[in-house]
């Protein structure tokens, strides 16, 4: 059976903020009400590698979100049932399986690092593609990408800040209510 784990018995000074545990998000509310990043342990297991290869470089990783309920999929699909940004809960979503992450880059002080767009921006600047950004910008959105897919993730291009596990579509979505 897939378990879900708390990132920070992996990683215990990785950076959470639950953003759909807050009203800070583009729903304007609290989505759900648990403040741990939970994701499956392979999940896990690949992050913890990033954070100690990051950590080299004086850098390290900021989470946003990990598994979703799946109730909390349907109030996305909701608010913008659009397949380009959210995952129809018909189908499960990403999120449901603990195996996607969004997140960014931080400083060892805990600073964001620039990115094309912020979290949650539904227009082209969160692109993977988007080029209309700054330099520094589009070099902090490669080398998370080039990371993440060096660590067995994979990006969509509709949004810089989100990976998939390679394989995520092999696990079930995990109807858990917390």
């Amino acid at each position: 059976m897939n378990q879900l784990v708390d990132i920070r018995s992996f990683i215990p000074q990785i950076q959470v903020e639950l953003k759909y545990a807050t009203a800070d998000n583009f729903t304007g509310q609290v989505v759900y009400h648990f403040h741990e990043c939970l994701l499956l342990k392979e999940t896990a297991l690949r992050l913890h590698d990033i954070q100690e290869e990051l950590d080299t470089m004086g850098l390290g990783l900021k989470i946003w979100d990990g598994f979703r309920p799946i109730a909390a999929q349907w109030k996305f699909w909701e608010l913008v049932p659009d397949p380009r940004y959210v995952a129809d809960p018909r189908e499960g979503g990403r999120h449901t399986r603990g195996t996607s992450v969004d997140l960014t880059l931080i400083t060892k002080e805990g600073k964001e690092l620039p990115m094309p767009s912020a979290f949650d921006d539904f227009s082209e600047k969160a692109h993977q593609d988007y080029m209309g950004a700054t330099q520094e910008q589009i070099a902090h959105r490669v080398l998370l990408r080039t990371i993440m897919e060096n660590h067995g993730f994979v990006g969509i291009s509709e949004e810089w800040w989100h990976f998939d596990l390679i394989g995520w579509e092999n696990y079930p979505p995990l109807d858990i209510p917390l």
